[in-house]
């Protein structure tokens, strides 16, 4: 009877031993997938991780979401690409701080037959298999239409941007100058400068220009923190009313700063839908699916108006 029991008890170990090695072995093989992004500092890259965390459920995979602490840190990103390479990933997810630094990495990770897939700021390479962002230029070109409409067609606007070396600064810059130019003859952007995206910098930037320009009539941020620092040097000076602020992006402080009047409207983004679609193309790329080089997530004007409507409230992270 001892007999008996000693080998129904290792037949059951045996079994549980299996069972955890299995397990252990589909867990090891599921898709690793890191997401290198530009930075963590603005609300806008909580909601893309947040889309590929829904991605990584919905796809079953296994993701990490990183960048540096702003996004002016070329080498610091560049450094977390290169750990990323290193893993041997399934596949990487990369948005880029500077869209040429980091082409001699991609190389290498093709040269590991690693698929890489850009995600709201692409790289001035065909080494992405496809890029899930918006069309910036297209959303550049729809806030320098309603800040035409809201100056009167004529006048002096400004613009701050987060920088010079990333898709979406120059993409976004770009956008709105050309339309400007090509079809608002009465309206001169007296200054562009840049701010890294650092709200501090970019209030005094803003404070500098409008002080400069006692006629300016309009200020475009091209994205969360170049337009935070726009509002907080326009309270600071005790402009509100006095001058056409346009955004880009969304968060608590634009909400609450179209609410108030303070900001006319901005460009929102689907920053959820950046992240999943990403990771989707992952997925895609790893499986040998062919996919589009550009994925648009789209984009929304949103001012007083429209705020609540349920489309752009999905839309609006706070």
């Amino acid at each position: 009877m001892k007999k008996q029991k000693l080998i129904l008890m290792i037949v059951l170990i045996a079994i549980l031993l299996s069972t955890v090695v299995s397990f252990a072995g589909a867990e090891a093989k599921k898709l690793y997938i890191p997401l290198i992004s530009k930075g963590f500092q603005h609300q806008f890259w909580l909601a893309v991780k947040a889309g590929a965390e829904k991605a990584a459920i919905d796809f079953d995979v296994t993701i990490t979401f990183e960048g540096p602490e702003n996004e002016s840190m070329v080498d610091k990103q560049m450094d977390m690409l290169q750990v990323a390479i290193d893993k041997n990933p399934a596949a990487i997810c990369f948005a880029a701080v500077d869209s040429k630094a980091a082409i001699p990495l991609l190389e290498q990770a093709k040269e590991k037959g690693i698929p890489v897939i850009g995600f709201d700021s692409g790289v001035d390479s065909d080494i992405p298999l496809s890029t899930a962002a918006t069309d910036n230029i297209a959303a550049a070109a729809l806030a320098a239409d309603k800040m035409a409409e809201l100056i009167g067609g004529a006048g002096e606007v400004a613009v701050i941007a987060h920088d010079q070396t990333s898709r979406t600064g120059i993409d976004r810059v770009k956008g709105f100058t050309d339309r400007m130019t090509e079809k608002y003859p009465n309206i001169t952007i007296v200054a562009t400068q840049y701010g890294g995206g650092d709200q501090l910098k970019s209030t005094d930037l803003a404070k500098a220009i409008i002080q400069g320009h006692p006629e300016l009539k309009g200020f475009f941020g091209a994205n969360e923190g170049s337009i935070i620092g726009v509002l907080n040097a326009v309270t600071e000076l005790g402009m509100k009313g006095k001058l056409v602020v346009i955004g880009y992006d969304s968060g608590q402080q634009q909400i609450e700063a179209i609410r108030s009047g303070l900001e006319a409207g901005a460009i929102t983004q689907d920053p959820i839908g950046i992240g999943y679609k990403a990771v989707e193309a992952a997925v895609k790329a790893v499986k040998g699916e062919t996919l589009p080089k550009f994925i648009d997530t789209g984009f929304h004007w949103f001012d007083s108006t429209n705020i609540d409507d349920p489309v752009i409230a999905a839309l609006l992270y706070k």
